[in-house]
């Protein structure tokens, strides 16, 4: 009997934007893996599916994918799924999915919910070419990509911490120059979602007069628009 790992993105938010096939598969599967198993169990509790679940994590991924890897070659079907999203963008997923296609097991990723697709959809800005960066490194190499990323003209769609998220649009500013268009989203999908436009100026100034919380995804036009 051959495994298969399946790639099942969940909801960013709403527990309602999930695909019935993602509802089958993890219904069928004989293994989730998850990135944290708190915030997994409350989704199948959600929807009434009981399945074993073991973690996979930036932490510890480097370690467990030989064994898995070995229990898909014995037969076993997984299903990868992180917190919230697509499994392996800016979330843990890459080194698996790599190690099953080498050893010539099957994966597939299933369609799904994905953070930055309604921010850039939603933000008004083209979205015909745009730039994935996710999150920045934090220090080395920062400054070094902002000022790389200064003269693309095409859309830039970063992931951001609601922590870091006024120092973040502050270097935007430094770099892009403060007149540069974006949108700020954060808490998609959920009761309290918000779509800020404007300046980074603007958007600065709007964000260090309140508590933010929430994932973000930022949204900025590119150089020359």
């Amino acid at each position: 009997m051959e495994g298969k790992l399946y790639i099942v993105p969940t909801p960013i938010g709403n527990l309602e934007d999930i695909t019935l096939r993602a509802l089958r598969i993890l219904k069928e599967v004989d293994l989730i893996l998850a990135e944290d198993t708190r915030n997994t169990s409350n989704l199948l509790r959600h929807y009434g599916i009981e399945k074993p679940l073991h973690s996979h994590h930036q932490f510890n991924e480097h370690r467990t994918v030989e064994n898995l890897i070995e229990r898909l070659q014995a037969g076993s079907v997984v299903a990868l799924v992180s917190d919230a999203g697509t499994p392996g963008i800016s979330d843990p997923g890459y080194l698996l999915i790599r190690a099953c296609i080498r050893a010539g097991i099957p994966a597939e990723c299933l369609p799904g919910p994905t953070a930055f697709v309604p921010a850039l959809v939603n933000s008004g800005i083209p979205s015909d070419h745009f730039v994935f960066e996710g999150f920045l490194p934090h220090k080395k190499g920062r400054q070094t990509r902002l000022k790389e990323l200064a003269t693309e003209e095409r859309t830039l769609v970063f992931y951001e911490s609601p922590f870091r998220l006024v120092k973040t649009l502050t270097q935007f500013a430094e770099f892009f120059g403060s007149g540069r268009y974006a949108c700020v989203s954060r808490e998609l999908t959920k009761i309290y979602e918000e779509n800020a436009r404007g300046t980074l100026e603007e958007l600065i100034l709007h964000f260090s007069n309140k508590t933010v919380k929430g994932e973000i995804v930022i949204v900025v036009e590119g150089a020359g628009k």
